[in-house]
């Protein structure tokens, strides 16, 4: 079972076909004035009209690129260099794709500065907090439709209005949200990618509101209205259009069905798995889309058992990405970085498909657990606190999460409630991890400290105090 559409969705079959129509009929090069250049051109003319009114834009303000993180980047950079006189500063959400990260790093390396505002346990942004970190010279402001690891819907319409009310351009990176719900109103710029909808891959969406100032960060090409150089792949772009407009006329059927599949998952997986967390906002969120965290288990571990039982899923666990670094989404969230499983269903996905992965996924958490000699129930004592001045310290350096937290959860029941244990560790991710454990399990956490101050050679103590 494909469980994996925030990364890509098969390619729809409405897609295929047109794709198949279009490269007999659409292959010559649009920009010529011969029959079958005209024909190209009329194929791309309709599509970019099909695009630009499921998206809620005019044909002329859409553009077609290369990838959605190409859109991405692409319109963050014209943006702020067509309002580099208003200045060089930027605001996006901390849980936006990397793609705009990554354009902050640049900007901030050019002598720009970046603004991140902070999202709640749930991945949403405070749509007054995020205006509050407007300023006079902030040249352009980012945020995303929907959250591509948790599916939290993000306030887009309160912001915009934010936005113009302070003169900011406001774009919306829509590639996880696009032809599945409708288009948030507002935005100044929009971004999206069809690969995303069924569409195929290499196929990317770039909208720019008419007066908007927008200034290519590239070398002038008389293609795609200046803003995107290079030939353009009609036959995939027509293919694009037509997945988009077939997908948004099944969305409100199948957005109802999935939704309840899902609200199916976010019900029962804490009821058969113990120690989990669900994560992302239980109501203002994507349909189709859930994520959970399992404590004491490696993502990497879990998703290669899940691989074996015929589930494709994926994580935003460190252990599962292209980097060894803790998601930026999840740290932001402040839930566990590790463990972390995201279900994301295709259309036509089967209720009895569904049964099955919450009839495998026990067994294979359990058995992933089994060998760490792991007591799950809550540790007993008495309600009243013991004072102890005595600190237990567990040395976990050189161990990578979700180990220093194996180990804590170990020995908290050696420790007199009120007492301490400080968990040396060198591993960015524990500082993530422990606190969110210490949440999950009712302890307390009592902060960091050099790792010297307890023995360690490297890294940092992260004290925990018992207090169930």
């Amino acid at each position: 079972m494909y469980f994996d559409v925030a990364s890509t969705a098969p390619l729809h079959p409405v897609a295929r076909q047109a794709l198949t129509a279009a490269l007999d009929e659409g292959w010559a090069d649009p920009a010529r004035l011969y029959r079958s250049g005209r024909q190209a051109r009329m194929l791309l003319d309709a599509a970019r009209e099909s695009v630009a009114a499921e998206l809620g834009a005019r044909p002329d303000e859409v553009s077609f690129t290369a990838s959605g993180t190409q859109a991405v980047q692409l319109g963050m950079l014209g943006a702020l260099a067509g309002n580099r006189r208003r200045g060089s500063h930027l605001v996006h959400s901390a849980v936006e794709h990397s793609s705009v990260l990554h354009v902050a790093e640049r900007l901030e390396l050019g002598g720009g500065e970046v603004t991140v505002a902070p999202v709640d346990r749930t991945g949403r942004v405070d749509p007054r907090a995020f205006g509050a970190l407007l300023r006079p010279d902030t040249a352009l402001a980012a945020l995303q439709s929907a959250n591509h690891e948790v599916g939290t819907l993000q306030p887009v319409a309160e912001t915009a209005g934010l936005c113009a009310e302070a003169g900011v351009p406001l774009l919306v990176d829509a590639a996880q949200s696009a032809g599945r719900v409708d288009v948030p109103g507002g935005w100044s710029l929009l971004t999206a990618s069809a690969h995303k909808w069924g569409g195929p891959p290499g196929v990317g969406v770039l909208a720019v509101r008419k007066g908007v100032r927008y200034s290519s960060p590239l070398p002038a090409d008389e293609r795609e209205g200046g803003r995107v150089p290079g030939y353009v792949n009609v036959p995939a772009i027509v293919a694009a259009a037509a997945s988009l407009r077939a997908v948004r006329a099944e969305a409100q059927r199948e957005n109802a069905r999935l939704h309840a599949l899902v609200e199916r998952i976010r019900a029962r997986v804490p009821q058969l798995v113990p120690e989990v967390e669900v994560v992302g906002d239980p109501v203002r969120r994507l349909p189709h889309l859930v994520t959970f965290s399992c404590l004491y288990v490696d993502g990497e571990v879990l998703l290669t058992e899940l691989d074996r039982a015929g589930f494709a899923v994926s994580s935003g666990s460190s252990c599962t990405s292209s980097t060894l670094t803790p998601s930026h989404v999840l740290a932001a969230m402040g839930v566990l970085t590790e463990g972390n499983v995201r279900v994301s269903l295709p259309y036509g996905t089967a209720e009895a498909d569904v049964d099955r992965f919450l009839a495998v996924l026990p067994e294979l958490v359990a058995g992933i657990r089994a060998p760490l000699g792991l007591d799950l129930a809550q540790p007993q004592g008495s309600s009243e606190s013991i004072p102890s001045g005595r600190v237990t310290v567990i040395d976990a350096l050189g161990k990578r999460c979700p180990l220093p937290v194996i180990e804590l959860a170990k020995r908290i029941g050696e420790v007199p409630l009120g007492g301490t244990v400080a968990v040396l560790a060198d591993d960015e991710a524990a500082r993530l991890d422990i606190p969110a454990w210490c949440g999950m399990r009712d302890q307390e956490y009592a902060g960091e400290a050099p790792a010297a101050d307890y023995g360690g050679d490297r890294g940092s103590a992260y004290l925990v105090r018992r207090t169930t």
